[in-house]
């Protein structure tokens, strides 16, 4: 099997199966052999047909069947339950998800049942938290609780925008170290957005007492988007549209997804999910260029893969080893699954069509029609065969069909790297840099990339180690054009195009489209804002923001590695706590870290040194110009300082030059 080094060290630290003492039993082949025996359930051919989808990397199914295949875990990652308004439901939903979480899937909760704030408690003549502290009773347990010994749990948490602690809510993450194991999303109503386009008051109502209270609109929106614009949340749920284009509307209510926002669920609904890998539907090699891009696809191949997904993750149903029982008889009368991708930037440098230009939107439509189309076929003939869902003449099908829902596009974090692959529509992050997935660390540089490199006989490693350095290669100025407006990263892609994207796969997509929209350390709350509303006039069912450095810690970064070995010199300072060593080290002629140590201070002294040193050694790493460290050090605590000597130090012997770059004096 053609798998990268990364994708081997991720199924090495978290998904291949180990022994009593600890040591790894299978191999990746044996992995996905046991992911498609699973559901084959003794039919031989089917589960040949399984594998050899997995096996060539042309479609894998979600993390918890790859990881707990014939183990007894379960094999679905996505629920949604319920919180209504009592100490018993609030607590036995609690316990409810500890079992999900400790099985390996994530939950959705919509706390807009919970009575407000300070709202009056007949039966114990007190005064309700509100939702906020439940949300935080929810959080504390997922942190005790590591999904399947593996990972710990994913919730996404939804309130209502007219819940009278939406206000609460929207702020709840003003605090970085807060809900981190939860996705926070406001339930957006079509009310909402008629009065916010009057600039007109609306109405919050509390759900226990039905008291009303007027609000206006606008403050809410601007408190929303200035709270993404701070730190990516919350995101959007629009509520009302994702209710009206449900096929199962007749007889459900959908408050609120999965954690990641892919697929809107009732209460006690789940769904087994996959992607195709579209990169592998359109060749590497350079033998179809100058064809038509619907020539370049392998259209028969993409409906045939998809098809046996289809059979693939609809067996799921039958063998998943169900939690609850309210679960198993919820799933199995919607039987819903979810095809996604991954691999969609891929295809389209693979094509030669940028992310950005209007014939990669007509490409999106095309396929995911494509995917759509090929789905029903499959759920259709399952139907016929095994009989249709048990509701669905009370859904919105004409025709008898198998499965509910057939697709989405869920956002492909690890499975991606398993694949090699970019990540489900997302354009690429960057051409080189790093990951954080799980309790690893990855450099990735896109592979196709590399290839085109080789192919011009351009230097590939001293561009890669330039690129750890910056997001694109528009400042590379060896790389020709015609690569250059290929290999776009997110930076270079507007909010406009981000949501376009969106809004093609979602027309095709009988759940959702999770899509973040990436955008520049520098956007403006405006263009967050406009990004809300574009999503919202376009139809999409949701959306998440997220600029970049808006936290202190992302899943992608482009900090530079350290190499093995870097040269510098030391310097020192007389200070007020004794003679201050400062090391300077530089890796290309660029400041790299520093080491600093203060001759025979207090212990408390010499750790607030190193910290300052370690900090500095981290800005320096992610690209902040010296100029603002040395200013954010210059005069604290008097001349006689540590940070006032190291500030010293670093401006004697470095400078900044008219292009930006910090170079040796």
């Amino acid at each position: 099997m053609n798998l990268s080094e990364n994708a081997i060290q991720l199924l090495q630290t978290r998904y291949l199966l180990r022994d009593a003492e600890g040591l790894i039993c299978e191999t990746p082949e044996e992995l996905f052999r046991r992911s498609a025996r699973v559901a084959a359930q003794g039919d031989s051919e089917a589960e040949e047909a399984f594998f050899e989808i997995f096996s060539t990397l042309q479609f894998l199914p979600n993390s918890p069947c790859l990881m707990n295949a014939e183990t007894g875990g379960a094999l679905f990652a996505c629920y949604v339950l319920p919180i209504e308004d009592t100490m018993q439901s609030i607590f036995g939903t609690l316990s409810n998800a500890a079992m999900i979480h400790k099985s390996g899937g994530g939950c959705g909760f919509s706390f807009a049942h919970l009575r407000s704030k300070g709202s009056m408690v007949a039966s114990t003549h007190g005064v309700s938290s509100g939702p906020i502290s439940f949300l935080r009773v929810y959080n504390a347990a997922t942190e005790a609780i590591k999904q399947g010994g593996k990972r710990r749990g994913a919730n996404m948490g939804a309130l209502r925008v007219d819940h009278p602690d939406i206000m609460k809510f929207i702020h709840a993450k003003s605090d970085p170290g807060a809900f981190k194991n939860f996705n926070l999303s406001v339930g957006i109503t079509d009310e909402f957005m008629a009065a916010l386009s009057l600039g007109a008051d609306f109405t919050l109502k509390d759900p226990h007492t039905g008291a009303e209270t007027p609000q206006n609109a606008q403050e809410i929106w601007d408190a929303i988007v200035k709270a993404a614009w701070e730190s990516g949340e919350p995101g959007i749920l629009f509520i009302d549209c994702i209710q009206s284009r449900s096929r199962t509307k007749a007889y459900e209510i959908i408050e609120v997804t999965n954690p990641c926002g892919e697929l809107p669920l009732p209460a006690y609904d789940s769904c087994c999910l996959g992607s195709l890998i579209l990169s592998a539907f359109v060749p590497s090699h350079a033998d179809t260029r100058g064809l038509p891009w619907m020539d370049q696809i392998d259209w028969d191949r993409l409906e045939a893969v998809t098809q046996t997904a289809v059979r693939f993750l609809d067996a799921l149903i039958d063998v998943n080893p169900y939690v609850l029982p309210e679960i198993e008889q919820k799933t199995k009368s919607n039987r819903k699954i979810g095809i996604g991708v991954m691999g969609w930037a891929d295809m389209l440098i693979r094509l030669g069509i940028p992310y950005n230009s209007p014939v990669a939107l007509e490409v999106a439509a095309a396929v995911m029609g494509c995917i759509e189309h090929a789905a029903i076929t499959a759920s259709e003939a399952l139907a016929a065969e095994k009989g249709p869902f048990p509701m669905w003449k009370e859904s919105t099908w004409e025709r008898p069909m198998r499965n509910a829902l057939l697709t989405t596009v869920a956002p492909t974090g690890s499975i991606s790297i398993i694949a090699g692959c970019s990540s489900g529509i997302e354009p690429l992050f960057a051409l080189s840099y790093i990951q954080r997935c799980l309790d690893g660390v990855l450099q990735v540089t896109n592979a196709d990339f590399v290839q085109a490199l080789q192919t011009r006989s351009l230097p590939v490693d001293d561009i890669k180690e330039r690129l750890t350095r910056q997001h694109g290669i528009q400042d590379i100025m060896e790389i020709p054009d015609d690569i250059r407006r290929v290999f776009l990263v997110s930076e270079d892609i507007s909010p406009t195009i981000h949501i376009a994207h969106q809004a093609a796969f979602q027309r095709y997509c009988h759940s959702a489209v999770s899509k973040t929209v990436n955008l520049p350390a520098t956007a403006t709350v405006s263009d967050v804002s406009e990004c809300f509303l574009l999503a919202w006039n376009r139809d999409c069912k949701g959306v998440t923001v997220y600029r970049d450095g808006s936290r202190s810690s992302q899943v992608l970064d482009q900090k530079r590695p350290r190499p093995a070995v870097v040269s510098g010199l030391t310097d020192s300072a007389i200070t007020n706590s004794g003679k201050l060593y400062v090391t300077l080290n530089t890796h290309d002629c660029v400041p790299f870290e520093i080491f600093c140590q203060i001759g025979k201070a207090e212990p408390a002294v010499a750790a607030e040194t190193e910290a300052i040193a370690r900090l500095v050694s981290l800005a320096l790493r992610s690209d902040v110009p010296m100029d603002a460290i040395v200013s954010q050090l210059l005069g604290i605590g008097g001349a006689g300082s540590i940070p006032n000597a190291i500030a010293e130090i670093l401006s004697r012997h470095f400078q900044t030059c008219g292009a930006c770059e910090t170079v040796p004096q």
